[in-house]
């Protein structure tokens, strides 16, 4: 958010907190994007707060936290001291959830598929009117051959990730006898290390679609631990989010953070990814592509490698 709106927003959710009940002496910006998680000291709560336009996102995340929570699943959870539901003011979706200390120890790739491994199982245990990853890919899609949207994507980079996302989404979308319930963006920057145990967060990105393709969001190793994981459909998906990455990058709205240097960054993981996953440019697949081919590992998201 830019300043002015940040403010709005940093006000939004204190007065909301305050009205609670909750004491707080203090905020502070955890993150900043086109929506922002505040910090609310000392009542150790984590607001997110978002445009009222994201509302139903908002609720939607609250409601598959809701469940998961009740499923054993490894998520954060909502402020217990609060009603489970979206407050909405001045313009704003604002929602409560547990403030969790981070731990400073990197995830390792073992621990990391193993947390991934039981979401899933949580994942498959409840029932959410969730989008299909397609749709995802539509609308990144929709903000590339839309040139108001994304006017200074330059011509040949607009051809690549149009190519990419439809050709892609068209292979890996075909087959959906293994789709299920998916967090959508499992990567570093969604999964908190605490004292709990990892926590995954930011679970308004569900969708349905093969574990790969959450997979695909995480450090390559992940894959390795993974047991019954498809390594070459792991390469494709990757491609893929890549692409969705960039083209959210090239929106003339996107608020995120080094937005310059992650629009080149990420077309040149798109390229490499589709080099190293064997649908370089001129080879992208159809939807009869042969899902047997095999492909190489190919760089794994970062934490700032967010597709939101």
């Amino acid at each position: 958010m830019q300043q002015g709106e940040l403010r709005r927003a940093v006000e939004a959710g204190r007065a909301t907190v305050s009205e609670l009940g909750l004491q707080v002496d203090d905020v502070v910006v955890i993150h900043n994007s086109d929506r922002v998680a505040l910090r609310m000291v000392p009542c150790g709560v984590l607001a997110r707060v978002a445009p009222s336009g994201h509302l139903a996102d908002s609720a939607f995340e609250v409601e598959v936290a809701r469940r998961l929570a009740d499923a054993g699943a490894p998520v954060a959870e909502l402020d217990p001291r609060v009603d489970p539901r979206v407050q909405v003011r001045d313009a704003f979706a604002v929602s409560l959830w547990t403030y969790y200390e981070p731990v400073g120890a990197e995830i390792a790739p073992a621990d990391y598929a193993d947390v991934l491994v039981r979401h899933h199982a949580a994942l498959r245990r409840i029932d959410v009117d969730a989008p299909h990853f397609t749709d995802r890919v539509a609308a990144a899609l929709g903000a590339v051959s839309d040139r108001e949207r994304s006017p200074e994507l330059p011509d040949s980079d607009r051809e690549l990730l149009h190519d990419t996302l439809s050709g892609l989404s068209a292979a890996i979308g075909i087959d959906r006898a293994r789709d299920q319930l998916l967090h959508g963006e499992p990567h570093p920057g969604n999964l908190l290390n605490t004292r709990r145990g990892p926590l995954f967060v930011d679970l308004a990105t569900c969708c349905r679609g093969p574990i790969e393709f959450d997979l695909a969001h995480a450090p390559e190793e992940v894959a390795e631990h993974y047991a019954g994981a498809d390594h070459d459909l792991t390469h494709r998906c990757r491609a893929l989010n890549w692409a969705m990455f960039s083209a959210w990058r090239w929106r003339r709205d996107d608020q995120m953070p080094g937005r310059d240097h992650w629009r080149t960054e990420g077309l040149d993981r798109v390229r490499a990814a589709l080099d190293r996953c064997g649908a370089g440019r001129h080879r992208l697949p159809d939807a009869s592509w042969d899902a047997s081919r095999d492909g190489d590992d190919v760089p794994p998201f970062d934490r700032s490698g967010s597709i939101g």
